[in-house]
């Protein structure tokens, strides 16, 4: 009962150390990841001595991961992927294989043997799809053409993260066989895991959805209960907890309520995963830091340099504008929760020792807190630098429309949402050439009429980028119109047209009063026209239908 106490009394200490730690890093606009790996620095050994590789904390620590997973494969957004077309795919997988080829080189250079070095690499590959999702929705950037992308080329690493996690853990497995013996095996036991879940995804799962949702507490405890059960099955047929919690996730994805227990999970994520980082922290072992650091350096200038310029490659070729690579390869300048639990699981399995924890551990801190501030001020960085980014940007305009038609336009709309689709389909049928921006064209435009087809050619653009309007046809154009109800882009888009040469009609949306009044500014400075207010307007229709109907 004494040991209890103490125990309790220990973790009171540290939650108060965690929490004073991470209001100071919340202050410095700092991810808490990085507060909590302080944490753990602090109240380990090394300082305080108050969390020395005790079961509870490892406990905890193993059920944050887990959940952390499990919420992975339960918000894991395959059409995401889709929507953003080939650009997600091939810049998600390029990177990680750019990134593994490049940091594997440069850890041998650095001196470590060809397994460290091979760990290491990957490690340096994977970015954190939470600390960039956090970032981009406090900077309003997650709906923007560049924040879709490096949403969907996160999806991508997060797929390879969990497949690789899944190789390594069956690579751990004790056992005498042949390698081939273990391959064959592993596939098999895969195989019938991966057949039993989609059998109970299929059929047994939607029912009993439905039974637990009636109540929101039956709900979250049935959904952990369920997390926990297939990360234990899965560790007991040789595959890693991990994994079997990802596949727990996403069995669940496809399910109404999936929304539903990813928000009710995330705080008990974020505590859980407290103890994983302060564990984490806990066993750097400070004799060994002072001889880390200079290849701990050389590998975080080439995450925070390298890993963007990879990315920036890619989407250059791909014919994205040098603002829109710029902007998604900042996503990349940052290594993930996932390379510290990748390095940890190496350890464990005795593949690498407790110096390369603490050499990735290091780069991590390093990158992480460096790259918050090159996103959140990447406004500023990306105007400094924007001319020496030029030879990553093609001269051709990506341009979805393959009859290379370069007729003169009438209109010219941005965003092909409800109302910009009724807008679009009515100017076509009257005859009216529009010309249609939109930052995916593939997954969200299609047209049943053919006379409508006939006058709308299809454009892939950000409208948000202020270099975008001078690759447009702008001469001749009579209207254009921007149905993006968001002032700042509403702003930046007209006055980019004004200086890219527009002498048409400018009209965009505000779907708020105080958006009218931001706009009003523009409406002053002459480069915009008209302020569309659609639901003041749909309103006043309703209302003209339903008096007439009277």
């Amino acid at each position: 009962m004494l040991a209890v106490t103490e125990a309790f009394s220990d973790t009171a200490i540290v939650l108060s150390i965690a929490a004073v730690v991470a209001f100071l890093a919340v202050r410095a606009k700092q991810p808490l990841i990085v507060a909590f790996i302080a944490v753990g620095i602090l109240v380990g050994p090394s300082v305080l001595g108050l969390v020395d590789g005790s079961e509870s904390t490892a406990l905890l620590a193993e059920i944050g991961i887990a959940v952390l997973l499990f919420l992975v494969g339960l918000k894991l957004d395959v059409q995401l992927v889709k929507n953003t077309g080939k650009v997600a795919l091939y810049t998600g997988l390029g990177q990680v294989f750019f990134t593994s080829v490049v940091g594997f080189g440069l850890s041998l250079l650095l001196g470590m043997s060809v397994t460290v070095a091979m760990y290491v690499a990957v490690a340096l590959t994977f970015s954190s799809t939470i600390i960039i999702v956090k970032l981009l929705s406090d900077k309003r950037e997650l709906d923007k053409l560049h924040g879709r992308i490096a949403l969907g080329f996160l999806i991508v690493q997060d797929i390879v993260v969990v497949l690789a996690m899944l190789v390594l853990s069956s690579l751990g497995a004790e056992s005498d066989s042949s390698l081939g013996v273990e391959i064959g095996k592993l596939i098999l036991t895969g195989s019938g895991l991966v057949v039993g879940l989609w059998v109970l995804m299929k059929w047994v799962l939607p029912k009993v959805m439905v039974l637990v949702a009636a109540s929101q507490e039956l709900l979250i405890v049935s959904a952990i209960a369920w997390a926990v059960a297939i990360a234990a099955l899965s560790d007991w047929v040789n595959f890693s907890v991990e994994v079997g919690a990802f596949l727990a996730g996403f069995a669940l994805a496809s399910t109404p309520y999936r929304e539903s227990i990813a928000s009710s999970l995330s705080g008990l994520r974020d505590f859980l995963l407290l103890f994983f980082f302060i564990e984490l922290g806990s066993q750097i072992d400070f004799s060994l830091i002072g001889s880390q650091v200079p290849a701990a350096l050389v590998l975080s200038v080439f995450v925070l340099v390298g890993n963007p310029l990879i990315v920036l490659v890619i989407m250059g070729l791909m014919r994205y504008s040098r603002r829109v690579s710029f902007m998604a390869g900042l996503a990349v300048a940052q290594i993930s929760e996932f390379s510290l639990i990748l390095i940890a699981l190496a350890r464990d399995l005795g593949h690498v020792e407790n110096e390369s924890v603490g050499l990735v551990t290091l780069v991590g801190l390093i990158t992480i807190g460096t790259s918050t501030y090159m996103i959140i001020y990447s406004d500023w960085i990306f105007s400094r630098i924007s001319p020496l980014l030029g030879i990553f940007e093609r001269k051709e305009s990506l341009i979805v429309d393959t009859s290379e038609n370069r007729d003169a336009f009438d209109v010219i709309v941005f965003g092909y949402g409800r109302f910009g689709r009724h807008l679009v389909e009515h100017l076509a049928r009257a005859d009216h050439k529009v010309l249609v921006i939109d930052w995916d064209p593939y997954g969200a435009i299609s047209f049943d009429d053919d006379k409508v087809a006939q006058n709308v050619t299809l454009w892939f653009g950000d409208a948000d980028d202020p270099e975008f309007p001078g690759t447009l046809p702008l001469e001749g154009v009579k209207w254009i119109v921007s149905t993006i109800a968001r002032s700042d882009v509403s702003m930046t888009l007209a006055r980019s047209l004004r200086r890219w040469g527009a002498t048409g009609t400018i009209a965009v949306t505000a779907l708020s009063i105080s958006d009218c009044e931001r706009l009003s500014v523009g409406i002053a400075e002459g480069c915009i026209d008209l302020v569309l207010q659609p639901f003041d307007d749909a309103a006043d229709d309703a209302i003209a239908a339903i008096m007439g109907h009277n």
